[in-house]
């Protein structure tokens, strides 16, 4: 089963441990996270779906050297800050009335992630990133990846970030040095609540190079069985 969800904005106590549901669910989402950037950035001509850090870059490159592909990329980022207002909205609608909001955020995403499959499926061959079911595949899975930021941030602020590894690697160095300066400084159940998810992303990563490159985007539907199971085993009152 799934950690309990937090309420929107607040955080666990600190010092809290973190079960081993959390933990499977830390390296669940960040392996997703991993998959799918790396699926679309392969398929959908350079777009960062799970993250508009490494758009912002491919953005300031076009300003110098001008090229087709740019469009997507300058409507990814509304669409990631839509996706992330909505599901804002959505989860604290579903507190009020007592839903299980996690669970509903995980299908949500699972809603747009296979949408963005069935778009990108309909317009294989793929051979250009202004084709619109292309454009629309591609902003439907920036769309889902918005969503599994924000209820990261809003139902699960106990587990590590699952959808960009910048600060998760970060950390892991700064406790490493830490713990070679003296024993006791870093505990070792800090240490694995970044360590799994940044290996997870990278499991993810390859993965995902993989399958998009011999499944096309029908290797999208591997993360929407994931999501199914994750919405399967969150639990009731969350």
């Amino acid at each position: 089963m799934l950690p309990p969800a937090a309420p929107a904005g607040k955080s666990p106590p600190a010092g809290s441990g973190q079960p081993a549901s959390a933990r499977w669910c830390a390296s669940t989402l960040s392996f997703l996270a991993g998959y799918v950037d790396t699926a679309g950035f392969i398929a959908l001509f350079g777009l960062f779906t799970a993250h508009v850090t490494g758009n912002f870059v491919l953005l300031g490159r076009a300003l110098v050297e001008p090229h087709h592909d740019v469009q997507l990329k300058l409507l990814a980022f509304p669409a990631f800050i839509a996706a992330v207002a909505l599901c804002h909205l959505l989860v604290l609608r579903w507190q009020r009335h007592s839903g299980n909001a996690l669970r509903r955020a995980l299908l949500l995403q699972l809603g747009l992630l296979l949408a963005a499959a069935i778009c990108g499926w309909l317009a294989a061959p793929i051979r250009s990133s202004d084709a619109p079911l292309v454009m629309l595949s591609g902003l439907l899975c920036t769309a889902a990846m918005g969503v599994q930021n924000a209820y990261g941030k809003l139902l699960l602020p106990q587990l590590a970030a699952t959808t960009v590894m910048t600060g998760n690697v970060t950390q892991l160095v700064i406790d490493a040095i830490d713990a070679a300066r003296g024993p006791g400084t870093v505990r070792p159940a800090d240490k694995m609540k970044l360590l799994w998810p940044v290996l997870s992303f990278a499991a993810g990563a390859f993965g995902g190079a993989l399958a998009v490159s011999r499944y096309g985007v029908a290797a999208l539907l591997l993360p929407c069985f994931l999501l199914a199971a994750l919405a399967a085993t969150a639990r009731r009152g969350n």
